[in-house]
């Protein structure tokens, strides 16, 4: 039995190519009490990998938070044996805004402590016991009431190409920083405000809603499904879209355009630019904006040193990255002291 990938993102992505067939990339969570999710795991990964499904699949003893994508031809029963789990029975599937055959070219089904990565200790409240969901209609009357504060529940790379309009936006690294940081920032107005929050796809703003509750915030709203289920609505309801720029994901893609404006800037020009990209190097490989004219003066670098890195063979560079502790900065999203133009 074949419980892991055996295929390289290459190897994939050349079998994709000669199949010739269009592929849906779909997202989904649910939070749920799990209480085996090894035994879940692996009878997630022989069920998909059997629907030729891909993607990146967290399974926790809180729930299960995935991102696929799925061949469109094979959706309907990828759909009818995703109903046949009683829990899983009718969730809400979000399709992506714009299609990438290649948006995943592997199946990844990892066991994690949580579906969220929060940080949080306190196991006192009850992750089921949410705010009030908001639908597009809804959410845009929200976003010009006076008495609102609007919270952008993502990070600080992920907002500064898109956000809402009249949106806070923290400057954060992390979904735990937010979480400490809104609740100082409003803890006068626990009783007197709507506090309304939104992420990419609805997983973050749901945990962040139990938590605000637990800590005695009395109006607490969330955007159903996300900024995926947003655009989805306000395209077939013929709603006032409310969004301005990009919606930044987590595959090959890096964001879906959801509106012409362009808000953000290359860090190292200041042009306007919303394109993310990873730096060249491979013992970098940080995160960061970066326009046309600057990739081609850098060879999509993020600094002179890195340039000069991927100038040398690859041998070379492999013996610079051994023993380096610093090594990959994949994490350090849009943080560096080479980028000049960093909001």
């Amino acid at each position: 039995m074949q419980l892991y990938n055996k295929l390289s993102a290459i190897e994939r992505a050349e079998l994709i190519e000669k199949a010739g067939k269009e592929r849906l990339t779909v997202s989904f969570y649910k939070y749920h009490n799990i209480s085996n999710p090894t035994i879940f795991r692996n009878f997630l990964f022989v069920l998909w990998n059997e629907q030729e499904v891909l993607g990146r699949i967290y399974v926790a003893k809180e729930g299960i938070n995935a991102q696929l994508s799925v061949p469109a031809d094979n959706f309907n029963d990828f759909k009818e044996k995703l109903d046949e789990i009683p829990f899983l029975e009718n969730v809400r599937l979000n399709i992506a805004v714009e299609q990438d055959n290649k948006s995943f070219l592997k199946l990844k089904v990892k066991v994690r402590n949580k579906i969220v990565a929060d940080g949080l200790e306190d196991d006192s409240f009850d992750v089921t016991d949410i705010g009030v969901h908001v639908k597009a209609e809804r959410l845009n009357e929200l976003i010009e009431d006076p008495n609102t504060v609007l919270v952008d529940m993502r990070n600080h790379y992920e907002s500064e190409i898109g956000h809402f309009k009249n949106a806070v936006t923290p400057d954060v690294d992390t979904f735990r920083d937010s979480l400490d940081l809104i609740e100082e920032q409003l803890k006068e107005h626990k009783e007197d405000k709507n506090l309304v929050m939104y992420c990419t796809g609805g997983i973050r703003c749901e945990k962040a809603s139990a938590y605000y509750k637990h800590k005695g915030f009395k109006n607490v709203f969330q955007m159903e499904g996300g900024i995926i289920n947003y655009v989805r609505q306000v395209n077939e309801e013929g709603l006032e879209n409310k969004f301005l720029g990009k919606n930044f994901v987590f595959d090959e893609r890096r964001a879906e355009r959801i509106s012409d404006d362009v808000i953000s800037n290359c860090h190292q020009c200041g042009d306007a630019c919303d394109e993310h990209l990873n730096c060249a190097n491979e013992g970098c490989h940080l995160l960061f904006i970066q326009c046309e004219s600057c990739k081609t003066k850098m060879n999509t670098c993020c600094s002179d040193e890195c340039k000069e890195i991927t100038s040398l063979s690859f041998e070379e560079q492999k013996e610079l990255r051994k023993g380096n502790a610093a090594g990959n900065k994949i994490f350090k999203k849009g943080r560096s002291e080479v980028l000049k133009f960093k909001k």
